[in-house]
């Protein structure tokens, strides 16, 4: 495809921007998205297209969310005679998914911005009833973070964030030189599959992240006391679960356990 525009934006050092031109990245990653026909695909991140180019390509109604204020009108133009592409100037961290596509749930890909890469994920989980499956290219480090298990030293928030709710698997590895400008450090392709249900007890999602962030708020110290004042250390035995453990070693289940019984405490 040709851009319509005869000028390609430059990265954005504030945006995080790195601009993936690796042609057998991409069909790499299309091969692994397997879109199928009907499914609504939303990219967040397309820089200048390269990877949209393939999507649209497809035939699928297809979103852009492109914060830029430059990229966004040049994507807009690039597109203009596909009118199933969709072109969104937009914070990815304030897109509502409903607004964008009220009436199906969407396939999300992109390579996300690695300054914000797990914020934004933690954003996405909010609006999970309508996402069927998520392809992202992030940072290695972030990709280990997800897939890590308990105990391991990557294992964190984000592992039990996003894996109570989705099954994160490693594709493949990228390297530096399929980026424009190149970033120091290496990437990865991760495969992100909804749970038919969150892992463990049915909790809210809220009180969930809330007793997450604080266990993980002081994650060397033991469950006793880095959850002190919302957790009293009966309360963590009645979960099940050993008060002198520390936040790393438990599950998502675990997590979901010790939130249920905190609530039915609280009810009572």
């Amino acid at each position: 495809m040709t851009p319509e525009s005869p000028t390609l934006p430059r990265p954005r050092k504030r945006f995080g921007q790195h601009f993936l031109h690796d042609a057998g990245v991409i069909r790499r990653i299309v091969d692994s998205l397997n879109a199928q026909p009907g499914e609504v695909l939303c990219e967040i991140g397309p820089g200048q297209g390269a990877l949209s180019d393939h999507l649209a390509e497809l035939g699928n109604t297809l979103h852009l969310v492109e914060i830029d204020r430059d990229l966004a009108p040049f994507l807009g133009q690039r597109y203009v005679k596909h009118s199933q592409v969709q072109v969104h100037e937009q914070d990815a961290l304030a897109v509502n998914l409903a607004e964008l596509n009220p009436d199906q749930s969407l396939v999300m890909v992109g390579n996300l911005p690695y300054n914000i890469s797990s914020v934004l994920l933690i954003h996405l989980l909010s609006q999970r009833e309508k996402i069927s499956r998520m392809l992202f290219m992030l940072q290695k480090e972030v990709a280990q973070r997800l897939v890590a298990d308990p105990g391991a030293s990557e294992y964190g928030r984000l592992s039990v964030m996003v894996g109570r709710v989705f099954e994160p698997r490693i594709l493949f590895d990228v390297g530096p030189g399929a980026f424009t400008p190149p970033p120091k450090v290496r990437s990865s392709i991760v495969a992100l599959q909804p749970h038919r249900e969150p892992v463990g007890p049915s909790v809210r999602d809220d009180a969930f992240e809330t007793l997450v962030r604080q266990a993980f708020s002081q994650r060397r110290k033991t469950l006793r006391n880095s959850l002190k004042g919302i957790c009293s250390e009966a309360l963590i035995k009645q979960a099940g679960i050993d008060p002198a453990a520390r936040p790393q070693t438990l599950s998502a289940a675990d997590y979901a356990r010790l939130v249920s019984q905190q609530l039915l405490e609280a009810s009572s």
